[in-house]
């Protein structure tokens, strides 16, 4: 397969998170594959934005003028790529990760074992750490409301979702389900879009030898401190609604073993922000999205 054919377009979303864009794009210049990077702006501080400007062409930079969420921004970003160019493959990759040389180079191999592969996640790991983060995706009960992420090897059947934190997708399999959902502001948008490949025929697999190294929960503030913030707990408890509403036989089983009991907990150690962002989080997710004029779970 030749290299034109082969070709991968990287999707990185920045969001006042300036420093940590640019220490990604400093890893992805050492690819042994290279591949077109986009960065998506999602509305940051103009002096944010400025500094982005000096780190990377012009045309590959995507400037939203609003924060319109991580998964929107997404969306974005590969309408954007396949727009201006001719990928076969499209990489999202977070922001705050460190990429090993052949991270890339692994994936694209581990897809082209297969044409029914349609996407391919690395294994993460903490940062600067040799620990396993989460081996490329995990599982999902759609009957008790648990989600996890395995720390090793599973047959590939096993994967009920890969991690969206470094995710190789085929642009075949892309134009044939769409884009991601934009009813998931953040969180669980990458295990929506597993079930949706999964539903439409396309395998699931993690390449091994793909190593990034992830940070974690920056963009909400997920671990200030001891607990978690309010905004993550509105935006997970949203997105986790929507997720079990579309997918499980019998949501309410789920969201009352998963998400209640969750509540439950937070109640009980008096966490009074945090339960009532979670209240705020699930009567959102029975509300529709406001509209945004950007490309939506529609064809690219």
């Amino acid at each position: 397969m030749t290299e034109r054919m082969s070709a991968v377009t990287v999707i990185v979303i920045n969001y006042n998170q300036t420093d940590l864009t640019v220490a990604c794009l400093q890893s992805l210049r050492h690819l042994t594959r290279p591949g077109r990077v986009v960065v998506v702006d999602n509305g940051s501080r103009p002096e944010q934005l400025e500094r982005l400007r000096a780190h990377l062409p012009a045309q590959d930079l995507l400037v939203l003028p609003v924060n319109v969420g991580f998964t929107a921004a997404n969306n974005a970003g590969s309408a954007f790529a396949l727009r201006t160019g001719e990928p076969e493959f499209l990489w999202f990759l977070n922001n705050d990760t460190l990429v090993d040389p052949g991270a890339l180079d692994a994936l694209v191999r581990r897809a082209q074992e297969r044409p029914d592969i349609g996407a391919v996640a690395s294994v993460l790991y903490d940062m600067g750490t040799e620990t396993v983060q989460a081996y490329g995706g995990g599982r999902v009960s759609l009957w008790k409301g648990e989600s996890r992420l395995l720390r090793r090897t599973v047959p590939d059947e096993q994967l009920d979702f890969l991690a969206g934190t470094s995710l190789l997708v085929r642009v075949l399999a892309i134009r044939q389900i769409g884009l991601l959902d934009e009813q998931f502001f953040m969180y669980w948008e990458d295990t929506d879009y597993s079930f949706r490949l999964r539903a439409a025929g396309w395998a699931l697999t993690v390449a091994a030898d793909s190593r990034v190294w992830h940070l974690g929960a920056v963009s909400t503030g997920a671990n200030t401190a001891t607990r978690k913030s309010e905004t993550f707990e509105r935006v997970f408890s949203q997105s986790t609604v929507r997720f079990y509403r579309r997918h499980a036989p019998l949501p309410i089983v789920p969201l009352t073993c998963g998400l209640g009991w969750y509540f439950v907990k937070r109640l009980l150690k008096r966490e009074w922000p945090q339960a009532r962002a979670i209240v705020q989080g699930t009567l959102a997710a029975f509300r529709p999205p406001p509209a945004r004029g950007l490309p939506s779970s529609g064809r690219p």
